[in-house]
């Protein structure tokens, strides 16, 4: 009685050892294959257009805003402003400051939204080639190569998935 769970045990084991025997493995570098797909070049083209430009009219804003600053301190300096005037001169300087603020807020949560708006179908195609590849050829597991501690060789997948997608 006492060698029934050791003989359970030991049938257990030899039972997953022939199941994973029969299973399929690969792998992808994925970031090699995003890499040579022109359309991630494309995609990294505009995203940077589209920083520059956001980058260019936060630049000009600021330096707008410095030059207000410095007029208001020359205009306190001389003696032309009243309290009364400093403190409406500061409250607006103070909304043009926020206003600034906000709009570099906004202009990375605008790069992050056109980032996944460009990336996404990109990333949904690669992961489609993929899948194709492994039902094609009968891998139950593909797995990315840059979380794998080793890998065969032979297990390497990252021709067939550039074929798929057209890619050399």
């Amino acid at each position: 009685m006492k060698h029934i769970p050791n003989i359970v045990f030991s049938l257990a084991l030899m039972l997953s050892a022939f199941s994973v025997q029969g299973q399929k493995f690969g792998y992808v570098n994925s970031s090699e294959i995003l890499a040579a797909l022109p359309e991630v070049k494309q995609a990294e083209a505009n995203i940077e257009a589209l920083r520059k430009q956001l980058e260019k009219k936060f630049q000009q804003d600021l330096q707008s805003l410095q030059t207000a600053y410095q007029e208001a301190q020359q205009k306190v300096a001389d003696g032309v402003l009243s309290p009364k005037q400093q403190e409406e001169e500061a409250a607006k300087l103070k909304k043009r400051e926020d206003d600034l603020r906000k709009y570099e807020t906004d202009s990375q949560q605008k790069l992050a939204s056109k980032q996944q708006e460009l990336v996404q179908p990109i990333l949904d195609k690669v992961n489609k080639a993929i899948q194709d590849v492994a039902k094609e050829n009968g891998y139950q597991f593909i797995f990315d190569e840059a979380v794998l501690l080793y890998r065969d060789p032979s297990l390497n997948v990252d021709k067939l998935v550039r074929a798929k997608l057209g890619i050399q």
